[in-house]
């Protein structure tokens, strides 16, 4: 048994170059040949700038996710420790190459390491927490001295213009402007492509500062909450849904069945606060007071939800300033499970940490309403 758990380093890969709001669709395409109407207002909404696709202009790929994810956890390799020093590799990801075999195994098969425990976990921008999670206990019951967790997104491969064109192109048949629902459009315009590894280990660094694990805890309300954020099916009037094996394979390309979609008025209204209600009442489980927290990591998909975040935790009279908020959604939007382990590598790297200070992360999941909280120590 161990009584801690450090995470001792992370190495992140960000495909290419920067990509500003005016290149996007450059890279995407234009559904239907046109410039798409709702874009601006997204952007204006979401304050990202720039973001990153495993893409070239001409549409052409990369990198898979395994790649990506592949070639982060090679940036954690030193020359004392190896790939074959891993003895657990768990994986969270919004957007596997494929639906069988996980990704997980995908990623160890690329890394051609030893034989190890190679874990899996599907869902959205929580999932990276969940791999962070099970390593986190793995290491705690004794199972392993250490794990790899890695977060990962190759989201530009489902914003693609060519997986709406039949749906456009159906829209048009039918005398109506083929522009697609604004469902689809509202994510295409705030996701990016990255990958990220963290090193966890029952010891901390010897010269270098590490991060004491204090608490994960993860939760769902998808026992009160429809579904807000889909992928591979449809939602019908009740809020129900109905995956792609329901629909016709023409279907599947004509109602643009595997894109991703997001009820956004359900987003609007629950996303902040419910995950602000989960987060304070933590807090006050583990008996940790708001304002010793330093650094305050919350996952957001638009600057959109930064006040509405704020102006939720003051109704239950926890305010923390501005400055302890570490935010880099503008510069590299939103890659889903790998964004709060990138944002927690910046702020690693920024200098600023210093012993003691205590690290506060909230990652909210509004496919069905889910939440991941943690609290660090620098150490």
């Amino acid at each position: 048994m161990n009584e801690v758990v450090y995470i001792n380093r992370i190495a992140t890969l960000l495909p290419g170059n920067p990509i500003n709001n005016d290149e996007m669709e450059d890279y995407l395409g234009f559904v239907g040949g046109a410039k798409s109407r709702s874009k601006a207002i997204i952007l204006r909404n979401n304050k990202i700038t720039n973001r990153y696709y495993a893409k070239d202009k001409h549409g052409v790929d990369t990198h898979t996710n395994a790649e990506l994810t592949a070639e982060a956890i090679r940036g954690l390799c030193t020359d004392d420790f190896k790939l074959d020093d891993i003895e657990l590799l768990t994986s969270g990801t919004t957007s596997p190459d494929q639906i069988l075999p996980a990704h997980g195994v995908m990623v160890h098969g690329l890394l051609k390491s030893r034989p190890i425990e190679a874990i899996s976990f599907s869902g959205s921008c929580c999932s990276g927490m969940n791999a962070l999670k099970y390593a986190h206990m793995s290491i705690l019951t004794g199972n392993t001295n250490n794990a790899v967790t890695t977060g990962s997104e190759k989201l530009s491969s489902w914003m693609s213009a060519t997986n709406f064109e039949e749906e456009a192109k159906k829209l048009k048949e039918l005398e109506e402007n083929p522009i697609i629902g604004f469902e689809k459009e509202f994510l295409r315009w705030m996701l990016s492509d990255g990958a990220a590894a963290v090193l966890l280990s029952n010891k901390p660094n010897k010269d270098e500062l590490s991060l004491r694990i204090e608490w994960i805890e993860i939760c769902s309300f998808a026992n009160e909450m429809e579904t807000c954020m889909y992928m591979g099916s449809e939602k019908d009037e009740e809020g129900n849904l109905h995956g792609w094996s329901e629909y016709k394979p023409k279907e599947w390309i004509e109602k643009s069945i595997f894109s991703m979609k997001q009820d956004t008025k359900l987003l609007d209204k629950n996303i902040a606060r419910l995950g602000t209600m989960k987060y304070v009442e933590l807090f006050k489980k583990h008996n940790v007071d708001p304002q010793s927290i330093d650094w305050f990591l919350p996952h957001i998909s638009s600057d959109y939800f930064r006040s509405k975040v704020d102006e939720e935790m003051k109704k239950y009279g926890v305010e923390l300033p501005m400055e302890k908020w570490f935010i880099n959604l503008y510069q590299k939007g939103n890659i889903g499970s790998a964004s709060i382990f990138i944002a927690l590598h910046e702020l690693m790297e920024s200098g600023k940490l210093v012993k003691g200070q205590k690290i506060a992360l909230t990652i909210p999941e509004s496919a069905r309403f889910s939440y991941a909280n943690a609290v660090l120590t620098v150490v």
